[in-house]
């Protein structure tokens, strides 16, 4: 038993502190981290407090791997306004609503020539609805419509996220060291649903920018691996922890080898060609960069790894519990240190009643099961 709650507690990886760390140390940290000041672990972003993105689906977005800049302004012209309506900031929500409509208007055919020849019928009706949806926010927010405005701006970015999806290309478009060919891989994105004791939540789990800890994750999940198992950790405003299975076990052992799997730390850094792997931010220098896949929203989820090393993750997840004043825009200490595979895009409050006392009943695959592949 000793050995399994040593590993919990370097499993957390991400500041150096033991598992039991006190609720005033965090917040002190939290503070003294955002005035800038030296810790052993630089700030892994310099992005000031609140310009996080913290829309799961936002971030889902744009995390695809697709070049299609009018679509993408479009939707970052969309996705601003959640600011502006809180601040009920009209003039500048009709104007970002106008620059939208302009802009599908003059680029439409140019979106459509992105796509394959057999999705352009499919695209162009999509398009069409986005159109008129375009229009209706316009009218909206000269009306100052708070509530209908917030609807139909949901579904302009459904559609926009559609359209993306229709932009991906057929093959995986990173490539997986070899070194790894024996580990699964999830080859697109998942949808899961995961039941505990206080209520279920959906998931979506990203195998573009993490295949191999999103690979690791389905197929486990699949096997029924997470079910019954405990919540072993919960800090407050922190994180949430489960995947230690029954026994003296800590991890998964693979049948064919009686081994425990390990799977590589595993991350993306926007504009860069390939994937990271077994580095950290700070041992690359890369202490302003914030990753494709960040820890900037309640039920970001994350892969565990010992403090002693990063690639002997094997089981353990956590749910990230996101509190801006502990854990500042750009400036936590999990981004860059561990990698995130997925985003809870539906029940997330059902976090904030989970505790040690909790367990996963299920985890199940909803969707996204026949990307997986066992091995290269």
């Amino acid at each position: 038993m000793s050995q399994r709650i040593i590993r919990l507690c370097e499993s957390r990886a991400v500041t150096g502190f033991p598992m039991a760390v006190p609720h005033l140390l965090l917040s002190l940290l939290a503070i003294v981290t955002t005035m800038g000041l030296a810790f052993d672990a630089p700030a892994i972003a310099a992005l000031p407090p609140g310009n996080a993105v913290k829309d799961p689906y936002a971030i889902l977005r744009n995390a695809l791997p697709i070049e299609q800049k009018d679509l993408r302004e479009i939707q970052h012209n969309l996705e601003d306004t959640s600011n502006l309506v809180r601040g009920n900031r009209w003039p500048a929500v009709n104007k970002a609503a106008s620059s939208s409509e302009f802009l599908l208007n003059k680029r439409k055919q140019f979106i459509l020539d992105s796509l394959d020849e057999e999705k352009r019928e499919k695209g162009e009706k999509i398009l069409s609805k986005l159109k008129q949806n375009l229009e209706n926010l316009g009218e909206l927010a000269s009306a100052k419509n708070k509530l209908d405005f917030i609807e139909v701006r949901r579904a302009s970015l459904k559609e926009i996220g559609d359209l993306e999806r229709l932009l991906l290309a057929e093959e995986f478009p990173y490539t997986i060291p070899e070194e790894f060919n024996n580990l699964p891989r999830l080859l697109g994105r998942a949808n899961v649903s995961i039941k505990t004791t206080k209520g279920s939540m959906n998931a979506v789990i990203d195998g573009y920018n993490a295949p191999l800890t999103a690979g690791a994750f389905i197929d486990l999940a699949i096997k029924g691996f997470y079910d019954g198992l405990p919540f072993t950790r919960a800090e407050d405003f922190y994180v949430l922890q489960t995947g230690d299975p029954e026994g003296q076990e800590i991890g998964y052992i693979d049948p064919e080898t009686q081994e425990e799997r390990h799977v590589p730390l595993e991350i993306r850094v926007p504009g860069e060609e390939q994937t990271i792997y077994n580095q950290t931010f700070e041992e690359l220098g890369l202490f302003t960069e914030i990753p494709v896949l960040p820890f900037s929203t309640l039920g970001t989820l994350g892969w565990a790894h010992s403090g002693e090393a990063l690639n002997d993750g094997s089981s353990q997840f956590f749910f990230f519990l996101y509190e801006a004043e502990l854990n500042p825009a750009g400036r936590n200490l999990i981004d860059g240190r561990n990698a995130a595979f997925g985003y809870v895009v539906e029940g997330s409050e059902v976090l904030n009643e989970l505790g040690v006392d909790d367990r996963i009943i299920s985890i199940k695959v909803l969707d996204g099961s026949d990307r997986l592949f066992s091995h290269a």
